[in-house]
């Protein structure tokens, strides 16, 4: 049987592009491998009716949705290989299956680096998050860290600030701030350390204190971390899709990449803020682009 997509990833994106797909009487396969960007946090903010919800239980639901429409597949396992075989991509999965299909979308998002701090991942999900829009209301009025190592500290420091008016920023030995910038946090009451971090401490994953090489510490309730990012899956590379200059794979408005027939959706492009609801959208546009393609073939 030839499928009219085949959709790799079961986050938010690639679930809510399978709904879409579904409702337009698209035959779909759906890969999920179950392992999410967002595995270690407790709660998801911003999306409107579901603020507050536990991921897993955000995918229950989603899933139960799907399980509506008889022409979407789920399938709990991994993709191992993509190839284009004349008009039709050929997708192996891990149990050994090959399956056919007119088109691809690629929404398995990315993968967090946290910096090598010890440590830092008893926190990392619970008094430690990478998204102050997600998780700045939750901290709000606290005295708060933001631990970075590059240049998006400044950034981050002023949107955190939104939050607490009690911040430093911890630059573990790096010397990323020019001079004006050091001046404007400083004009903010937002202290710069940039000696390097020997390990962050706390109980029950609660951020306590930040103690630095120096033999210095600074007590802090919780805060915000930039994370490294990198694909989760190789299978962009792989098909030859262009990538952006974040290491994200580009693409239009609708999801399509630069290999006719390959789409993605979500995390993957790195561009847009990492929500639940804006991947769940950005899985949404990529289906409609899908249909609109797959129409105009058929004609």
């Amino acid at each position: 049987m030839l499928l009219d997509c085949v959709i790799i990833g079961g986050g938010p994106s690639g679930l809510n592009a399978s709904l879409v797909l579904g409702r337009a009487r698209k035959k779909v396969i759906l890969f999920d491998e179950n392992k999410l960007r967002n595995a270690v946090t407790h709660e998801s903010h911003g999306f409107i009716t579901r603020d507050g919800i536990k991921p897993s239980e955000f995918k229950r639901i989603a899933r139960e949705d799907l399980m509506n429409y008889p022409d979407i597949t789920m399938e709990n396992q991994r993709v191992t290989d993509i190839k284009k075989e004349n008009d039709a991509f050929v997708v192996r999965a891990e149990d050994g299956r090959r399956f056919r299909s007119r088109k691809v979308l690629l929404a398995t998002g990315l993968k967090d680096e946290l910096p090598a701090i010890e440590g830092i991942h008893q926190f990392y999900g619970k008094t430690l998050f990478s998204c102050p829009f997600c998780d700045g209301w939750e901290l709000r009025d606290r005295p708060l860290v933001l631990i970075s190592e590059d240049n998006r500290a400044f950034h981050m420091a002023k949107m955190i600030s939104n939050w607490s008016n009690n911040l430093a920023v911890c630059t573990n030995g790096n010397l990323i701030f020019s001079e004006e910038q050091k001046e404007i946090l400083i004009r903010k009451q937002i202290r710069v350390f940039d000696d390097e971090i020997a390990a962050l401490e706390g109980e029950s994953g609660r951020l306590a204190k930040i103690k630095f090489r120096n033999g210095n510490e600074l007590f802090r309730a919780g805060g915000f971390v930039t994370t490294g990012l990198t694909q989760a899956a190789p299978f962009a590379e792989v098909l030859g899709c262009k990538m952006n200059n974040m290491g994200g794979i580009e693409t239009d408005t609708l999801g399509r990449t630069n290999i006719e027939g390959v789409y993605a959706s979500g995390d993957n492009s790195i561009l847009a803020p990492s929500q639940l609801i804006i991947a769940a959208s950005e899985g949404s546009k990529a289906a409609i682009g899908i249909v609109h393609d797959l129409v105009n073939e058929d004609f």
